[in-house]
């Protein structure tokens, strides 16, 4: 058997003096980041997983970005206005910004990458930017943006992946294969990925704001055991864990070597239920809104959040958490009503114990919120069947259709449309349950025009009222998110979509 550094090191920093784990003389220059699953591809059209995000943030600026209040700021892109009618969007670049193969950023490179994320094959960020008709180049540091119709969450898409630049000569000479070796324009350039063993990116020194980096590499390590990845914090291999457990902040807290930082997520936790991607969603589950709804009523969010995270995650049903503005309070959270759900599984017909099989990441919490929920579900008649699944693997898995339930996150979106738009339309690029309803398309559409908070509000509580009660995706609960730093790691501020910034850190 093969034992990893990082399992090792939780092991014998348990019995052994700190000297043997003590980290190289080089490390202070190396920021050690853990991470809790391996990244997808690493190219922002195609990239999909949240830490891929992370990493991402070290080695592709985009045109704008937010702070800690969720306010839109600029990044690569200095300013943008907006033509009376809504149609036309302005970006004005920032000047002397260079990739890291040397090419010049300017309006041609944004033509090209908004471009490539339109047209790529496989694109994750058609969707999110599909409002675009036509990309007119204004001046060197001026690119107009023709749209289709008004849209209100665009800007917000380019504080995301969308947003990301890529240099047009690399993508060129690369095509497919550019995530193997991504050029951008952010402070750290790639140099080397090891999968599931590690990702290394060093200080580019042509970085427009390179006065603001003070640290030389970043090494990214996936340690999908959320003990062992706190274990190798400890003992001095990691210097920053992103999702530690919330069970573990007493822990941490008490620990003088160590600080910890948490925000509430833009996202949420769901239980999606494939309903119509292919032969496995030919069940009562996929089939039949009683069964869902019946299940739905069988579980106790509140539980959930009391016994796995110590009551300290927030329980939701919604895209959105209770706190933010567009939550629908006409649609609450249920209570737990196991004799409803029982008499909804008769009206349905299902025959009960009725067998689910529920695809769960291989992460300990999850884990344990699909064990809580196994038992809440069986007092109802349910038989969760729980599958185990490598991360990578279980997207790959839920793609195909090759799933009935699948417990599984997403990291939220700084707009509300990037929670629900490209999960509920009928060819939403994230739709796994393939559920398809035009006028939920419609009105999701209509809530993209429309800029007024009331009116985009009113919007989403006819998707809810089509979404919610029985539809493809139960939300849970919405976490708070912690990370935990070596206290020598100076600078660093939770940010609400998760990511990790790492200009302006110290060590």
């Amino acid at each position: 058997m093969t034992v990893s550094r990082f399992t090792l090191a939780a092991i014998l920093s348990a019995a052994i003096a700190a000297p043997l784990l003590a980290p190289p003389a080089a490390a202070e220059s190396t920021l050690r980041i853990g991470l809790a699953e391996d990244p997808d591809i690493l190219d922002p059209t195609l990239a999909r997983t949240y830490v891929g995000r992370i990493v991402f943030a070290s080695i592709c600026d985009k045109l704008f970005d937010i702070d800690e209040n969720i306010k839109i700021v600029p990044q690569l892109a200095t300013g943008y206005t907006i033509s009376p009618d809504g149609k036309e969007v302005t970006l004005k670049l920032r000047a002397g910004v260079k990739f890291h193969d040397g090419e010049k950023f300017d309006a041609e490179a944004v033509k090209f990458t908004l471009e490539r994320h339109l047209t790529m094959k496989g694109s994750f960020r058609r969707s999110e930017i599909a409002s675009i008709d036509k990309i007119e180049v204004v001046d060197p540091l001026t690119v107009k943006l023709i749209l289709k119709a008004p849209s209100a969450p665009l800007i917000a898409a380019f504080t995301d992946r969308a947003g990301m630049m890529v240099s047009p000569k690399a993508a060129k000479e690369m095509g497919d294969k550019f995530g193997t070796k991504p050029v951008c324009a952010g402070p750290y350039k790639f140099a080397e990925r090891v999968a599931q063993r590690h990702i290394v990116v060093e200080k580019f020194q042509d970085y427009w704001n390179k006065d603001n980096v003070h640290i030389d590499k970043i090494v990214y390590q996936p340690i999908e055991d959320s003990t062992v990845r706190l274990a190798n914090l400890r003992s001095g291999n990691l210097d920053i864990i992103e999702r530690s457990l919330a069970t573990d902040a007493p822990t941490v807290q008490k620990d003088p070597k160590l600080k910890l930082a948490s925000v509430v997520e833009l996202g949420y936790q769901s239980l999606t239920i494939n309903v119509a991607n292919g032969a496995r969603a030919k069940t009562p589950l996929g089939e039949n809104p009683k069964v869902r709804r019946a299940l739905e009523l069988a579980i106790d969010r509140k539980a959930i959040v009391d016994v796995v995270f110590s009551g300290q995650f927030l329980p939701g049903n919604q895209w959105i958490s209770p706190r933010h503005a567009m939550y629908q309070e006409s649609i609450p959270v249920p209570k737990r009503d196991v004799a409803a759900a029982k008499k909804l599984l008769a009206e349905a017909g299902a025959k009960t114990p009725y067998a689910i099989e529920v695809m769960v990441p291989n992460n300990p919490e999850v884990r344990q919120v699909a064990e809580v929920i196994q038992a809440m579900t069986k007092e109802a008649g349910f038989d969760i069947k729980i599958r185990v699944t490598e991360f990578a693997t279980a997207l790959k898995l839920a793609e195909q259709g090759d799933y009935e339930a699948f417990l599984i996150a997403w990291s939220g979106r700084t707009d509300p449309d990037g929670n629900v738009f490209i999960f509920d339309t009928c060819k939403g690029p994230i739709n796994i349950s393939k559920f398809c309803d035009a006028e939920v398309d419609k009105l999701l559409g209509q809530a993209r025009q429309v800029n007024d908070p009331a009116q985009r509000k009113a919007l989403y509580k006819q998707v809810a009222d089509k979404v919610i009660v029985g539809g493809p995706i139960l939300y849970l609960y919405h976490r708070m998110m912690f990370f935990a730093h070596s206290a020598k790691l100076q600078g660093f501020k939770a940010m609400p979509d998760g990511l990790i910034r790492v200009v302006g850190l110290r060590l």
